[in-house]
């Protein structure tokens, strides 16, 4: 992303809390939010980091999938996204999105909870564009429970260990014939994995498996020349936040710099591990918590 406007405050270059409290229905619409998402329709602009390459992109209707989706194509990939079939107006932003950058998008319905689903979409993925370059491993669910334990209901549980884990080992497993050397897989974890908040227990006990599953499948693919990495993102500023949580109002606010993350700002750490610039990183995870201190 060039730096058209020079050196800016961090803490100052997008909202800080408080925010209007707002509620959605899960998974939330990126339309209402207010303040609204930048995902980098407006400032983020290409290098040819991945021209030509093939990607792969779940969760990527809205949120940091729509961010990491349209920063690939104005980087010269091509894109396929998967969404909610609730999402399909999402999605179909997020293909304007990489079509007005020259580049092609796939959208395709899916749950990764699935795992018929999931071979259908790696099948989907190689009939229209041969190969996978770049697997981006986004699509999660969390529902906040501020009652603890007590009040995570085993079919919560099973939902967000299903989508988080299940469907990142499925799409792994099967997309990994397709993936040539030079290739990457990227998973994305969080902040939660190193500091859970009580309230999203069961979601943060998935993002710390997310960085175990990183760093040895790195190990494991590493003499086939097929890196793996993850990003650590801290709050970010996306549907599913008033889709979730109760009480978003000072969101972010305990972030070093103040404020949540824009989506726009987390797509360039999935830009550069998916880029050759990256070719002697693998089983790392780039932390982007806001300054948050991590192990």
């Amino acid at each position: 992303m060039k730096d058209a406007e020079g050196p800016q405050d961090p803490t100052q270059r997008y909202p800080r809390p408080d925010f209007p409290q707002q509620d959605q229905q899960y998974p939330g619409w990126t339309g209402p939010m207010d303040p609204p998402p930048d995902h980098g329709e407006e400032s983020y602009r290409g290098s040819e980091l991945l021209t030509d390459r093939k990607a792969l992109v779940t969760g990527g209707d809205s949120g940091i999938g729509r961010a990491v989706a349209l920063a690939f194509a104005r980087e010269g990939a091509d894109v396929l996204l998967t969404h909610l079939a609730s999402e399909e107006e999402e999605a179909q932003e997020t293909a304007r999105l990489i079509e007005e950058a020259g580049r092609r998008a796939v959208t395709f319905p899916c749950d990764i909870r699935d795992e018929a689903q999931c071979r259908m979409l790696i099948e989907t993925a190689v009939s229209e564009f041969g190969r996978i370059d770049v697997l981006v491993n986004n699509a999660a669910y969390q529902m906040s429970q501020p009652d603890g334990i007590m009040a995570i209901s085993t079919d919560q549980f099973d939902r967000v260990v299903r989508t988080n884990l299940y469907g990142m080992f499925w799409l792994c497993k099967m997309a990994l014939p397709h993936i040539p050397a030079g290739g990457s897989i990227i998973n994305t974890t969080s902040v939660q994995a190193y500091k859970p908040s009580p309230h999203l227990l069961d979601y943060a006990m998935t993002k710390g498996a997310i960085v175990t599953f990183t760093q040895g499948l790195a190990q494991m693919l590493a003499s086939d020349g097929i890196r793996v990495n993850a990003v650590a993102p801290g709050p970010v500023w996306t549907p599913l936040i008033p889709a979730t949580m109760p009480d978003i109002q000072e969101f972010g606010k305990q972030s070093p710099l103040g404020r949540p993350a824009q989506p726009a700002e987390m797509a360039p750490a999935y830009v550069f591990l998916a880029s050759s610039n990256a070719s002697f990183i693998t089983g790392e995870i780039m932390n982007a918590t806001g300054g948050t201190p991590l192990p």
